[in-house]
């Protein structure tokens, strides 16, 4: 993503977006993050490129937001489309302070908001999952005894 030239003639300065405390440099999507990209956000620009140049956009925009102030992991999108995403330091890449770039790791894509009501609230879907979970693997262990 390196497309900010300075004003030195012939010099380029590595492009990065602050999100929160990052410094991001680069997108990567997971094969598992296009599969439900295809699945639960669009199903007409699927590709590693499209995905990419839309999170950049949005990015840029400032449209990325955290889901809950003190969450790390999971992002709203437009403040609808939520998504999973991890941080890895890109070696040997910094800013013109010396401070490390980052790359963007999408791990998935849960949805948009507008379309799955249980989005709204991460915290009690997420244990409603891990109860409905708990309870179907319950009964399974009873028929199997």
């Amino acid at each position: 993503m390196k497309d900010k030239i300075m004003d030195r003639w012939s010099t380029y300065e590595p492009f990065y977006v602050v999100l929160g405390d990052k410094k991001v440099a680069d997108i990567i999507i997971t094969n598992h993050a296009r599969s439900r990209w295809i699945d639960r956000v669009e199903s007409e620009k699927t590709g590693f490129e499209d995905i990419c140049a839309f999170l950049w956009d949005r990015l840029k925009k400032e449209q990325v937001k955290p889901y809950y102030k003190n969450e790390k992991d999971v992002y709203v999108v437009e403040e609808d489309l939520v998504m999973v995403a991890e941080f890895s330091i890109i070696d040997n890449e910094f800013d013109i302070a010396g401070n490390p770039l980052h790359k963007m790791i999408i791990v998935t894509f849960l949805g948009r908001m507008s379309e799955v009501i249980e989005l709204r609230d991460l915290k009690s879907y997420y244990s409603w999952l891990r109860h409905s979970r708990r309870m179907t693997l319950i009964k399974n262990s009873r028929k199997r005894k």
